[in-house]
């Protein structure tokens, strides 16, 4: 693996910066390749075939172009539909996004969780597998969100403050008490937009719980397989480009996610 690798992240919209930062901290020295497939966005609205339609010949262009080390899926849709046809499409290694559902049921001390994700990430047979498979005991409760990726999208994007009730109309189900008095204490992220409004979604909970973000596990998996930092070797360019075309008005806010680098 060269010191100077090229990462590629790719997901339908601005959401997979949440997972871009946390690779950018833990691996300075790559080059970055941020794609966002907003032309395509929200992937939530679309059916299994359309994505896995759309997605691997996409793919197969973004790695003709940029010639990636290593892709990481930046989103718990993609990852779940189409990361297998990836991988069994093309060479360069993939990394997923799956909901942090094992940490945060091990984490839980009340036992109860919630998954917050979109619609069709909580009707997933995977999701479901997940919750069978590390769910420890745990009462977990699936929400499926129909707005909220689209309102940190639109958070980020506009640099506005999006309304505290459409944020709070989101997560609301995810607090339950039960009659014991039992209540949810884990919320887990299942889609990387969310991460974006963690100062919202704290401020607006309706009693303190824990946020489980996956990005910092997929940062260290991206280390596990291209290794670690280098000494001496400087932070390289980044790229960030939008299927549609597009470009951000205001790149500078985008610099926190690129280690403190505006992209190009």
């Amino acid at each position: 693996m060269s010191t100077r690798p090229t990462i590629l992240v790719f997901d339908s919209g601005l959401g997979g910066l949440t997972v871009q930062r946390e690779i950018a901290k833990a691996r300075p020295g790559a080059r970055y390749v941020y794609v966002a497939d907003d032309a395509f966005f929200p992937y939530g609205q679309h059916s299994e075939q359309a994505l896995i339609g759309r997605v691997v010949p996409l793919m197969g262009e973004l790695i003709a172009a940029h010639r990636p080390d290593l892709v990481v899926i930046a989103c718990n849709t993609a990852s779940t539909i189409v990361l297998s046809h990836l991988r069994a499409a093309y060479t360069v290694p993939f990394v997923g996004t799956v909901p942090a559902i094992k940490p945060a049921c091990a984490g839980s001390i009340t036992k109860r969780v919630s998954v917050l994700g979109t619609s069709g990430t909580v009707k997933r047979e995977y999701t479901q597998t997940l919750i069978r498979e590390f769910g420890g005991g745990c009462i977990v409760t699936l929400v499926g969100s129909a707005n909220l990726a689209s309102l940190a999208e639109a958070a980020l994007s506009s640099g506005r403050d999006m309304a505290d009730a459409d944020i709070f109309n989101e997560i609301a189900p995810c607090f339950v008490q039960d009659a014991a008095g039992a209540r949810t204490d884990t919320v887990v992220l299942a889609c990387t937009h969310y991460p974006l409004l963690l100062d919202e979604l704290t401020r607006l909970a309706p009693w303190p719980v824990a946020w489980i973000d996956p990005a910092p596990a997929i940062a260290r998996r991206v280390v596990d397989l291209i290794g670690a930092q280098q000494p001496g070797v400087m932070h390289n360019d980044s790229v960030l480009l939008y299927t549609s075309g597009k470009r951000h008005a205001w790149p500078e806010t985008l610099a926190p996610f690129f280690g403190g680098r505006v992209a190009a």
